[in-house]
Formats: structure tokens, C-alpha cells, sequence
């Protein structure tokens, strides 16, 4: 598909600490709250992002990209896609990675996947399915989700344009 004019500007925003990112587990489709210093990162977004007009806010269903959002200031326009959700982990769902590499060394997750959750198609799916969402919406955007990366990192916003 050939896109003529201005692509959308994406404001990535991560949700905040977590009980498990702080032990750096796997977080993929348990629920679990946002801990104070989460809702502290998140309460500190509002400002780079305050007086911003987004076309559009988007959130995971999940309480901790959800909540996030609230203190970021969405609460009001932030609108549940799951496709938005974190890596189902299936059988690897609240393990660490060293534990994993234990039975299975060299796990990535990448590569190899996770025995009863997504591989990296499914995901990559879902991730098309949002861009290709935004790709059609004139302004900035927000998605609020759990993302794929290190565990210990904590909320974060982040602008690019979308290419």
C-alpha cells in the first residue's frame, strides 16, 4: 500500500512498575495493579504530554497500561484495544528468564516462542492490526501498553513519527 502525506506521530507510553517487572517475570495476560512507584512513573508522563491534542488514545485492557493512561491524564478518551495486550507467555507466564533458560538454554523468546502462548507471528499480527489503524487517522496517538522489553524498565513516553 502506498501512503501520500503526513504519517501520524505515535507517543508510545509504557506502563509503570509492576510487582513483576520488579522481579523480572514475564508479564503477558496476568492483570496485576500498577505498585506505588508505577503510579508515580505514570503521574509523571502528564507533563511532557499535557496541552498535546491526540487524535486518538488507545490502551491495552489490561490494569497496569489502563491505569497507566489514567495518570498520564487519558482517562476520559482512552479507548480498550486488545490488540494492544503483552506477549501471551503461556506455559512461561510470571517465570523469569533465567528459570527458563534453566530447562532451555538460549530461550528467545523471538526464536523460539513459548509452549501454550503466542508466537512471534500472532504477535506481530496484532501489532500490523494497530498500525495499520493509526496509519489511517490524521494527528498523534497514543497507545498505552505493557510492550516487549527489559522488565525493569518503568514508564516511558516516547515520539516517533510512524513510518
Amino acid at each position: 500500500m502506498y501512503v501520500t502525506g503526513e504519517l501520524p506521530k505515535v507517543d508510545l507510553v509504557r506502563h509503570g512498575e509492576t510487582a513483576w517487572t520488579i522481579n523480572r517475570q514475564h508479564t503477558g495476560r496476568t492483570d496485576i495493579p500498577l505498585t506505588e512507584r508505577g503510579e508515580r512513573e505514570a503521574r509523571e508522563l502528564r507533563a511532557p504530554l499535557r496541552g498535546v491534542s491526540f487524535a486518538q488514545v488507545l490502551t491495552s485492557p489490561l490494569q497496569g497500561a489502563r491505569r497507566t493512561g489514567e495518570l498520564a491524564g487519558f482517562a476520559e478518551c482512552a479507548q480498550v484495544d486488545p490488540d494492544l495486550m503483552e506477549w501471551d507467555y503461556g506455559a512461561y507466564e510470571g517465570r523469569r528468564t533465567s528459570e527458563i533458560r534453566a530447562e532451555r538454554p538460549g530461550w528467545d523468546p523471538f526464536e523460539d516462542g513459548c509452549p501454550g502462548g503466542e508466537t512471534l507471528v500472532d504477535v506481530s499480527a496484532r501489532a500490523d492490526r494497530v498500525i495499520a489503524r493509526v496509519r489511517a487517522l490524521e494527528g498523534r496517538v497514543v497507545p498505552c501498553a505493557g510492550l516487549t522489553s527489559p522488565p525493569s524498565t518503568p514508564a516511558a513516553c516516547i515520539s516517533r513519527p510512524l513510518p
